[in-house]
Order: structure tokens, then sequence, then C-alpha cells
């Protein structure tokens, strides 16, 4: 007797140890199916990046933009990706321009592809098919972006092209024509910035309307319909409802600057310094935005750059370096004499951590304050200048050497 219960209470201990177990199984697996990557990474990191394609009508990619935001000062970056951006591409083992990677091989390589160009990991991305960012732009109230010229032209099709300028709000048909359409002295840069206006009018959107978008589920459903993205989609609302929370109107743009070549009867952007230039100027904006400093995140910083050698056109080639790294540049001047052996950077703002990321983008340490009786601006005495670069014989056209 003794004998058999011993053997029930052994019976009904291991049932109890199996329930427990399966309990424990069944907490874990919930957790985990509950888990969000977007909320993990914004716990643990400080930016979101995500990865943006408009695809045309034919589902081939029309533009793509990575945004790097910061959730914390709702600052942000959108980095333009020119279709035409030329490269040995690895998933294509050939010369050809960026746009043939996503069309051969699809989002997931096109992604890798854009992380190993741009020197950072993209874990999320979002795909807008051409109808459905129409039919955003009408869910958002139209979308608001600045001609500066009136278009009125018929296209070779016999379609015509219409829009008014000014600072005008389009409605989705209206969209569509500011996306499609081509002038004849229209530069392929031109286009590229259409494309920003248009990736940065749909932030604003979002902005704008986030409170209808995630006021329910339903109404979330509706928006959500017209994405498609690597999340779930109680992942890709939250990746939505943090984005839309961004400062639109202080959104910082770049975009790939290179040379143009004909490979294979394409005209192909090869990146500036074989791409080492994008990495660095992605490297100097995260930098700024990843600041904790507000005074860092609240403007763009003003340079003036003065060429103190006898090389022609040193400062203006350097001009253009840091107006890609997004900063505001002067029109560039000679300095007061062509003999400086060494480049300078003068803190007019007294903000060393600022006039740091500045000397880093052209490896000069060589940093101070301005001297009694130096002048502000150097020849633009109007301007509010933050920092004024002499460049030395020691700059070699894209470093201090």
């Amino acid at each position: 007797m003794r004998t058999k219960l011993r053997n029930e209470q052994k019976g009904i201990i291991f049932i109890a140890f199996i329930l427990i177990v399966a309990a424990a199984l069944f907490l874990v697996f919930s957790l985990a199916l509950r888990s969000n990557a977007v909320e993990d990474i914004i716990q643990q990191e400080p930016s979101l990046r995500t990865l943006f394609v408009l695809e045309d009508e034919d589902s081939q990619m029309l533009f793509s933009s990575v945004m790097l935001y910061y959730p914390q000062s709702q600052k942000a970056a959108l980095i333009n990706l020119p279709s035409h951006t030329g490269a040995i591409w690895s998933s294509l083992n050939r010369v050809d321009r960026l746009k043939s990677v996503y069309s051969e091989t699809g989002i997931d390589t096109y992604k890798l592809e854009v992380e190993k160009l741009l020197g950072i990991k993209i874990p999320f991305y979002i795909i807008i098919n051409f109808d459905d960012f129409i039919r955003l732009s009408d869910y958002l109230g139209g979308m608001r972006v600045f001609i500066s010229e009136p278009v009125d032209f018929i296209s070779e099709n016999g379609e015509r092209w219409l829009l008014p300028s000014g600072a005008i709000n389009l409605d989705g048909d209206k969209i569509g024509v500011y996306l499609r359409y081509r002038l004849p002295d229209e530069t392929e840069a031109d286009v590229q910035e259409r494309y920003q206006n248009c990736m940065q009018a749909f932030l604003s959107g979002l902005h704008d309307k986030k409170y209808k978008i995630f006021l329910d589920d339903d109404n979330f459903k509706i928006y959500s319909d017209c994405l498609r993205s690597n999340l779930k989609k109680t992942e890709e609302r939250t990746l939505v409802s943090a984005i839309s929370d961004v400062d639109s109107e202080s959104i910082l743009r770049q975009s790939i600057t290179g040379s143009l070549r004909r490979v294979d009867d394409q005209l192909l952007l090869f990146p500036d310094n074989n791409g080492e230039f994008i990495k660095e100027a992605v490297r100097q904006t995260v930098s700024i935005l990843n600041s904790a400093a507000d005074s860092m995140t609240s403007r763009m910083y003003v340079i003036e750059i003065q060429n103190g050698t006898t090389v022609q056109g040193l400062a203006r080639n350097t001009s253009i370096l840091f107006q890609n790294a997004n900063y505001d540049v002067l029109s560039p001047v000679n300095a007061d004499r062509n003999d400086y052996e060494e480049t300078v950077i003068i803190d007019h703002i007294g903000n060393e951590t600022v006039a740091k990321l500045v000397g880093e983008f052209i490896h000069c340490t060589n940093i101070r304050e301005p001297e009694i009786g130096e002048e502000r601006g150097g020849s633009s005495s109007e301007a509010s200048v933050d920092f004024t670069i002499i460049l030395g014989r020691d700059f070699d056209g894209r470093y201090v050497r």
C-alpha cells in the first residue's frame, strides 16, 4: 500500500514538473512572440535607420533614400541614393548602376549593397509602389513642395505636365506629375532634388497627420496597406509612429556626389574618392545628429573657406565638400595672403565639440579662437560665420597631410 502511494506521489510530482516546464516554455515563447525589433533598437541604440524605396509603375526602383532618425532629439537626415550611381557591385560582379542591383537581386541584396556604400548598418526597409505613393499623398491631404518655376510642357506621348510655381500642396495626381515630368534643360541633379523634396514632403505629411494615422487600428491599416517592409505589422506601426515625430523642418539632406562617366552606353555617377567621401560625409552627419548637445542639432553651421595658397580653385572645391556634408558654406574667398604653410580652423563661436567635427572632416587639428581685430567672416562682413577655414600648403584638396 505504501509503495503504491509512493508511486502515485512520484507520478504527481512528475506531472507537476512537466506542467511547470510547459508553463515556463509558454511564457518564454509568448515573450518572444511579443518582442518588437523596433522597440529593441530604440532602447539599445540612439538612431533608427530605414531604407525607403519608391517603385515606379513597372515595379522598378524610381528612387531610394536612407533616413537616419534620432528619436530623442527628433532630428533626422535623408541620404539620397541616385539610381545611376556606378560601381563594381559585388552582387552583380560587374560595373553597373545601383538601380540594376534592385531590379536583378531584390531588396535584401540591395540593402546590403547600400550598407556597404554608406558604411552603416540599416536594419529596416520600407517599399512604396508608385500608385500607393499617390494614394498616400491623398490620404495625407497632399504633399507640400516648392517649385521655383511653373511647369507647362507636353511629353513625347502627348501628356501635358502642368504645375504652378511656389510652395504648393500637391494632391496624388499632381505629385505623380511632379515625380514623372522631365524638361529638356533639366539635369539629373535637378531630378534627384525633386525626389528628395518628395521624400521630405512625405515625412512632413506623416508628422502633420500622425494623430489621425495612429488614432485607431483601422486608420493605421489604411496607410499600412500602402507599405511593404521587413517588419511585422506591430513593428511597422512602431517604426512609422516613431519617425512621424521627426522635426521635418530641419531634416539634413545629403546625396552621393562624384563624376559622370559613360560605361556600356550608360551614364554612371562614380562616387568621389572611390566611395570614401560619402562614407565620411555620413559619419560626419551621424556625429552631428548623435550629439547630446541641443545646440549641435538646432541648425546648420556656417563656414567660410579661404584659400591661403596659390592653388587655383582650392577653396571652391573644398566648399563643395563641406556643402555635401550638411554645412552652410559661404562663397569661397582668398585669404589675406597665399603662403600659409598650415591649414587653420578659426572657431568664432567657442564650440570646441563642433570645431573638432569640422576638423575631423579634413583631418585638421589646428583649431584656434579668433585673434583680436580678426574679422568674423572675412570679406562677408554681414554674414554670421561660425568657423573660418584657411587652407594651407598642407591641404591636398581633401585632407590635411
